[in-house]
């Protein structure tokens, strides 16, 4: 059976509470119900991780070589600037999708650059939930 870790970074513990009218009103609690049942649909196993903590979010990839066949990943606010980030997805070298609650490409210009997709095989973003459920699609068919 496959193993994949979705990541989530900083803040997207207050989901529900931030910025409704773009993370919508569903909590955390929520979303992470919904990854489990789509992974539970889909046949895979899935461990769910959150940190508002850069160091933590490098060293739970890190972590994740040998263990995982693929990382779901939304590194939020480090998605802009977190060469480390990047850098443990690509030590690593397993299948990682970015995936963006909001559409990032429609909201404040800082937030349209990614360093973190090139140490990924592709990006969702602006579908809200759905973006994980794909994003775990993709990796359960993968060889």
């Amino acid at each position: 059976m496959k193993k994949i870790l979705v990541l989530n970074g900083p803040n997207i513990n207050l989901l529900g509470v931030r910025e409704k009218n773009i993370y919508g009103r569903q909590d955390y609690a929520s979303l992470v119900e919904y990854i489990q049942a789509t992974a539970e649909h889909l046949g895979i196993q899935v461990k769910c991780l959150q940190s508002n903590y850069e160091g933590d979010i490098v060293t739970a990839i890190q972590e994740a070589y040998g263990v995982y066949d693929g990382i779901v990943i939304n590194p939020a606010a480090l998605t802009h600037y977190s060469v480390a980030v990047l850098d443990a997805l690509k030590a690593v070298n397993l299948p990682a999708i970015e995936v963006h609650i909001s559409n990032i490409h429609q909201r404040e210009e800082f937030r349209h650059k990614s360093v973190t997709v090139a140490g990924c095989v592709g990006q969702i973003c602006g579908l809200g939930f759905a973006g994980y459920a794909l994003a775990l699609q993709y990796l359960a068919a993968q060889d």
